[in-house]
């Protein structure tokens, strides 16, 4: 990453450090790509299971959301007892609440994309070790081995027959519908993988953009932060008056209240990435191109006449 590159919220994956995590069944290494790019409402981890081996203890998340999506590689998604084959280009929800789950790697390992909510005060419960992680610390009565080490007491989750009945939180890229829009310096193909998994907090979009097209106007947010990942082509991210070149493993964090416009252009192959986002009602989306606001949560979208501080105050 450039010198120029090191203040724009932008790293590429092979860059981050790798943390490795084992104990008994649980075993992988993990890039904390969300930190690397310096977000700060939302995290996204890379997660690469070794083979046969199991990604976390199975938790329960209070609040937080999670959404996942497959890189590579196939397994199992094992939640309440119940698992599920799961492989490439799939994605998942955990809404907060949901019931206990975690994922165990085939042969061939399992690699995939955590996105999450970054909330602070949230508990994770583990149900099989009777701890719950608060922040960085975690809580039994008075337990002081590590989480991990505490599940691996209990040894594996029991696996069972997978079931042929795929869950609501469960689906695959091509079973979702796409959106089109051609426009003239838009054009662009997108998958709500999110909603169609049942998120409700945060969202997650496969977003293909044509050969030379923008994947969007331009435009910055207030309150709600975006995390990007490329996962084929190559293309620009275009960054108010400044451009970078993106290919295939770069992760562009967009924070909120930034004031500077963001969007992507396809290169001569076109551009796919993932684009996540947090939702808020409360949200105002700028488009300086246009000088329009969107209202998010009242669904109005107006032009303003851009003033100075003190125009009309003297």
């Amino acid at each position: 990453m450039s010198a120029k590159q090191s203040h724009v919220n932008l790293v590429h994956w092979d860059d981050v450090a790798i943390e490795r995590r084992e104990a008994g069944h649980i075993s992988g290494n993990w890039r904390r790509l969300a930190g690397a790019a310096r977000s700060v409402g939302v995290g996204l981890s890379r997660i690469q299971v070794d083979p046969g081996m199991w990604s976390t203890p199975a938790h329960v998340h209070g609040r937080a959301e999670e959404i996942f999506f497959v890189l590579a590689g196939s397994g199992l998604l094992w939640q309440e007892g119940v698992n599920f084959d799961i492989g490439a280009t799939d994605c998942f929800v955990f809404p907060g609440g949901t019931g206990p789950h975690t994922l165990k790697a085939g042969p061939d390992g399992l690699d995939v994309l955590a996105f999450s909510e970054n909330i602070g005060d949230a508990a994770t419960f583990l149900p099989r070790s009777k701890v719950s992680w608060l922040g960085v610390s975690w809580v039994e009565t008075g337990a002081l081995d590590h989480p991990f080490a505490l599940e691996a007491a209990q040894g594996a989750p029991k696996v069972k027959e997978s079931s042929s009945l795929r869950p609501a939180n469960l689906v695959r890229l091509k079973d979702v519908s796409t959106v089109g829009t051609a426009k003239k310096t838009i054009g662009r193909i997108g998958r709500d993988l999110g909603r169609a998994a049942g998120s409700r907090n945060s969202g997650l979009q496969q977003i293909s953009i044509a050969p030379g097209k923008l994947s969007c106007p331009p435009h910055c947010h207030s309150v709600e932060e975006e995390l990007f990942v490329v996962l084929e082509g190559e293309g620009t991210l275009l960054l108010g008056a400044e451009e970078y070149q993106l290919k295939r493993g770069h992760v562009v964090a967009r924070p909120a209240g930034t004031g500077v416009a963001h969007a992507f252009r396809a290169g001569d192959g076109g551009l796919t990435l993932l684009a996540y986002g947090t939702r808020r009602s409360t949200d105002l989306c700028y488009y300086p191109r246009s000088n329009k606001i969107s209202f998010r949560g009242l669904g109005v979208i107006g032009r303003i006449e851009p003033l100075e501080y003190w125009d009309g105050e003297e």
